[in-house]
């Protein structure tokens, strides 16, 4: 357990990443519950909206084929970012194969996706800041609110420092597989 000083002397719990699987394994976090670990803090995830879910699906099958072999694409899976986070990223790119990962999640990414229709701000303000201290190096929001790709590069401690807008028309190469031009178009519903 670990717990933080707050402002007018309230302190807050803060779980670690054992007692939240812990939680899951007693059942005081049921299965049909959707839930993510953030820097000690439990988040209840947004319901999955028809067009959301969609577009995890879309997004799965280019990334699947712009990346190839020795890579494969999880969709809303957890990754260990240390002690105190497992979030469950919509899409994540890692290198191996699904069988790497049957006793362990992965601790890193080439890639981390998120498909944004109700949560964009918590996607950018909280995730962006989790994924960029973690040293993913790239991280994109498929933003459905204004029908573009937000790609966030040069991770730092505090967020990512290069944040580039596209739209529709645009496309864009994965810093992992600068080789592989994926239109924007494709990746959107």
């Amino acid at each position: 357990m670990v717990a933080t000083r707050e402002a007018g002397g309230v302190s807050r719990r803060l779980w670690t990443r054992k007692e939240y699987e812990r939680m899951g394994e007693v059942g005081t976090i049921g299965p049909e519950e959707r839930t993510e670990l953030i820097d000690g803090v439990i988040y209840r995830m947004a319901p999955l909206r028809s067009q959301g879910a969609s577009t995890i699906h879309i997004a799965r099958d280019v990334l699947a084929q712009a990346f190839g072999a020795g890579t494969y694409v999880r969709i809303q899976a957890p990754i260990v970012l240390g002690d105190f986070s497992e979030p469950e990223p919509d899409l994540a790119v890692v290198e191996g194969a699904v069988r790497d990962h049957l006793d362990y999640h992965p601790t890193t990414a080439l890639l981390v996706v998120e498909v944004s229709d109700t949560t964009v701000a918590f996607d950018r303000r909280v995730k962006g800041r989790l994924y960029a201290a973690a040293g993913l190096p790239e991280y994109w929001i498929l933003n459905l609110q204004r029908n573009q790709l937000e790609v966030h590069r040069d991770p730092s401690p505090t967020g990512y420092q290069s944040v580039t807008i596209l739209k529709r028309r645009d496309t864009v190469c994965p810093l992992a597989r600068p080789d592989a031009s994926i239109s924007v178009a494709d990746l959107l519903p």
